[in-house]
């Protein structure tokens, strides 16, 4: 919690694909309408940015099969919104009313599709530096780099195990003179509104886990020497895998920048 009391509570997390030869249609109306008429301008939403994959970022994403994509090539925009604490229920009920309103007004773009989009409430967060960027300023800070880990605990691991594994060794060993400035941990919240957006169901969201590193460095720098070998790791722990993990950059906002490198 920062000193304030603003206090991160909750989260969106949407991954979307356009539709092949609709990426600059779609990036203009997601910038410029629904990241603030869809989700930014609710009550208790206080922060949200994007980020994007390029053809060359996806190359970097393991494993090959996973749970949370249908393959490493789809998913090239991730939208990030945070929700304040306390606050979640009436975040997500206004959004879903939201959505509705947007759709009568015809600012529903249907060129894409979801990959993934679920409410994730927040667990934990440690920082590199006891007075680093906290949780709740980091979409704010604009880090070049974001770091996205899907994990999965083993059966009969509970999610107090994988938080006491990260505190006491995972990250001890990993965020000290490495780019990662900052881990933000969340768990999934089963049950998306039905919409017309046609958001898929998502399974097994109860052992799962997900973990958003922020990075000061562009992660392709960063993904073979810090994020390969986390997940050996915590494959090698006992207590859990990574069952999806991929590198992101900030989108630039008014411009086609990455547009031409997402195939």
């Amino acid at each position: 919690m920062t000193t304030d009391g603003v206090s991160l509570g909750s989260m969106l997390f949407t991954m979307v694909e356009p539709t092949r030869g609709y990426e600059r249609e779609y990036n203009r109306w997601y910038e410029r309408d629904h990241f603030y008429a869809g989700c930014l301008i609710g009550p208790y939403c206080f922060a949200g940015a994007r980020w994007v994959a390029t053809r060359e970022m996806k190359a970097l994403r393991f494993p090959e099969d996973s749970p949370i994509a249908p393959s490493r090539d789809v998913g090239s925009f991730l939208s990030l919104y945070y929700i304040l604490d306390g606050h979640r229920q009436e975040w997500r009920t206004w959004g879903a009313g939201q959505v509705f309103t947007l759709n009568e007004q015809g600012r529903m773009y249907p060129h894409r599709e979801h990959v993934h989009t679920l409410h994730y409430i927040h667990q934990w967060n440690v920082q590199r530096e006891p007075d680093g960027v906290p949780a709740e300023i980091a979409l704010d800070h604009r880090f070049p780099g974001l770091a996205v880990v899907f994990g999965e605990r083993s059966e009969g691991t509970s999610p107090a195990q994988i938080e006491e594994w990260y505190r006491e060794t995972a990250l001890p060993d990993l965020l000290p003179g490495s780019p990662a400035a900052l881990c933000v941990a969340f768990q999934g919240e089963p049950g998306m509104p039905s919409t017309p957006s046609k958001v898929p169901a998502v399974s097994g969201v109860e052992e799962r886990f997900l973990l958003l590193f922020f990075l000061d460095t562009d992660p392709r720098e960063c993904w073979e020497s810090t994020f390969v070998p986390h997940a050996k790791a915590l494959e090698a722990s006992g207590l859990g895998r990574v069952v999806y993990a991929s590198p992101f950059v900030p989108t630039v906002p008014g411009t086609d920048t990455h547009l031409d490198e997402l195939w």
